[in-house]
Parts: structure tokens; C-alpha cells; sequence
């Protein structure tokens, strides 16, 4: 049986601009057990939403769907995410209105952070609610899951065990409330020539359990942290060989200041540490800052703090629902 689509119905919000944050993540940990018969590699890992975000603004259009975006590394028109999820939305939803999708990036692209797929994500809760949908996180999730492996994990947020593609998303118990310093080496890593070194060295394995000892044990929040590691870390660094200079420096600044973990976000080229001192955190930010790395200083977001960020009522004009 075909689904229906959602009722719908015009409301004053339709009709005016709004501002929404698309924030990023880290990976706290990732393993890889092996090939997927849908090509895709069978992932364990954790997520962790951080208070780095783009901001996206909504224009209600009569028809088109448009993306503007100053960073020349962001793709225009089908070929972003953000408009793919548009567009899917708008099928389903059997609507003909338009948006113009404004991005205004800082989370950087190409590192790892899910900068896309939180983009793609916000527009889909955004448009949800900008177009009455009454869909949902668990609503929007089949669409999600079409447009990318990371995309349904921001409909969630906060501390989170991806399985399968990764998009197989469930939250923790715990939820890990710590400082992060996010550094950008400016030099993007592609996430298919990752895979591809992976794929032709990996030994398939039915598990791994560093993660779900990690979860399962509860260990004592992020000071249980040093026991995770990115297992595309050392594929990353032979893709993009002239980074292993630039991350031996960085990893060194970040555990000098005491970092609870020091690792690659995702398939790179992004580097983070995790402290539980805001102080470590700044002292780590400033000198990497001083050494001419672009370094900035975030925080956690937690599955609760996540929610409550889209739960707000909808601003309207420049000020948007921030």
C-alpha cells in the first residue's frame, strides 16, 4: 500500500522568511567492519552534536527551489544536499510551492563535520514545519535516510550510537556535556577515496567492541573518552598525505592542554579535542590560534538541548528562530 501524503494546510509562518542553525558533529569514535552489499561499509560509531552551526535562512518562493551560498566549495542548485532534501520533501509532501535556501557557512566543508547532511537535515525539520507537514523526526527519517548515511542522525542530535550505514541512529543515556576545539586544516579530504583505501586493506570482521564497551559500560562520561578511536584516521592521512605533518602538530597542542580525546571527525580533514576544562580548551584554542591554524573553541550539544533548539516557535525576518 502507497503511503498518503501528509494533509496540508497554508499558515501565516509559511509565508515569511525564517532563520534556522544547522549545527555540526564529531565523531567520537568510528569503526568499520566491512563492505555492505548495498556498497556501503558497515559502521559502529558515535556521534556528538557541538554548537558550531551554519545558518540557513527560508524564503518562501511560488515554485523553484533555490540554494545560495557564498563558499565557493559548496555545490549550487541539485547538486546540494540541502536542496536535494527540498525537493524530496516537496514530492512527497505533493506540493508545487518553492523555498530559496540561503547557507551561511562555519562549519568548514569537506572536514568531516556533516556540514551538508546537517544542512539537508535543518531543512527538512524546517520545511516540516514551514509547510504544516506535521511529519516529524520519525516522519522525515525514510527521507533522510535516501538523501545520506549521516542525514537522519540530525534529526536526533546530541550523544548517539550510529549502526549499520550509520543511519541506524539511537541515544544515549549518557550524554556527554564537554568543551571541544575544532581545527580546520583548510586542505578537504573525499570521503569515497577514504573508503576506497579502507576497502582495499580492511579484513571484514563481524565486530568490534571498544565502542560498545564504551556504551554498554557507561564508564563515567567523557573521561571514558580515551578509550575511542577513528578507525579511518590512518586512511585519511594516505589520501591526503601532506595533512600528517599538519595533525601531528595539532594532536600535539590539543593533548599538551589535556585533551580527553584527540581525534579525525569522520573521514576528515577536520581534527578536534575534548575537554572537560574550559580553561584546557581555551589555552589549547589560543595556541593553535598563535601557530596559524584555524582553530575554534565549541561546546556539546546534548540530545535534550538538541531538541529544545527546534521546539522553539518560529521567528520571522533576519532574526529567524535562532
Amino acid at each position: 500500500m502507497t503511503a498518503r501524503a501528509p494533509r496540508r494546510r497554508v499558515t501565516r509562518a509559511a509565508h515569511a522568511p525564517v532563520t534556522v542553525r544547522s549545527y555540526a558533529k564529531v565523531n567520537l569514535g568510528l569503526e568499520v567492519l566491512g563492505p555492505r552489499q548495498d556498497g556501503y561499509h558497515e559502521l559502529r560509531t558515535l556521534f556528538q552534536t557541538i554548537d558550531l552551526h551554519d545558518d540557513i535562512v527560508l524564503r518562501p518562493l511560488p515554485q523553484d527551489v533555490v540554494v545560495r551560498c557564498a563558499h565557493p566549495g559548496v555545490p549550487a542548485g541539485e547538486g546540494n544536499l540541502a536542496a536535494r532534501a527540498a525537493l524530496a520533501l516537496r514530492r512527497y509532501a505533493r506540493l508545487t510551492r518553492g523555498v530559496e535556501i540561503t547557507i551561511e557557512k562555519r562549519i568548514p566543508v569537506g572536514g568531516g563535520l556533516g556540514g551538508g547532511s546537517s544542512n539537508a537535515a535543518a531543512v527538512l525539520m524546517a520545511l516540516d514545519r514551514l509547510w504544516d507537514l506535521g511529519l516529524g523526526a520519525s516522519g522525515l527519517h525514510p527521507l533522510a535516510r535516501r538523501l545520506g548515511a549521516d542525514v537522519p542522525y540530525f534529526l536526533l542530535g546530541g550523544t548517539a550510537l550510529g549502526l549499520a550505514r550509520g543511519d541506524e541512529v539511537y541515544p544515549l543515556r549518557g550524554q556527554i556535556a564537554a568543551h571541544v576545539v575544532v581545527v580546520d586544516p583548510q586542505r578537504p579530504v573525499s570521503t569515497a577515496a577514504v573508503f576506497a583505501r579502507v576497502a582495499a586493506s580492511l579484513t571484514p570482521r563481524e565486530n568490534s567492541y571498544t565502542i560498545f564497551r564504551f556504551v554498554s559500560c557507561d564508564l563515567g562520561g567523557s573521561s571514558s573518552l580515551k578509550i575511542l578511536s577513528n578507525e579511518l584516521e590512518t586512511a585519511a592521512l594516505e589520501e591526503a598525505p601532506e595533512l600528517r605533518q599538519q595533525v601531528r602538530r595539532i594532536r600535539g597542542f590539543l593533548v599538551r592542554e589535556g585533551a580527553l580525546l584527540a581525534s579525525l571527525s569522520g573521514s576528515g580533514s577536520a581534527y578536534f579535542g575534548v575537554f572537560d576544562d574550559p580553561r584546557r580548551a581555551e589555552r589549547a584554542r589560543a595556541a593553535l590560534r598563535a601557530a596559524g591554524f584555524v582553530a575554534v573553541r565549541s561546546r556539546t550539544l546534548s540530545l535534550d538541548q538538541y531538541r529544545r533548539s527546534w521546539s522553539r516557535p518560529f521567528g520571522t525576518g533576519s532574526a529567524g528562530w535562532t
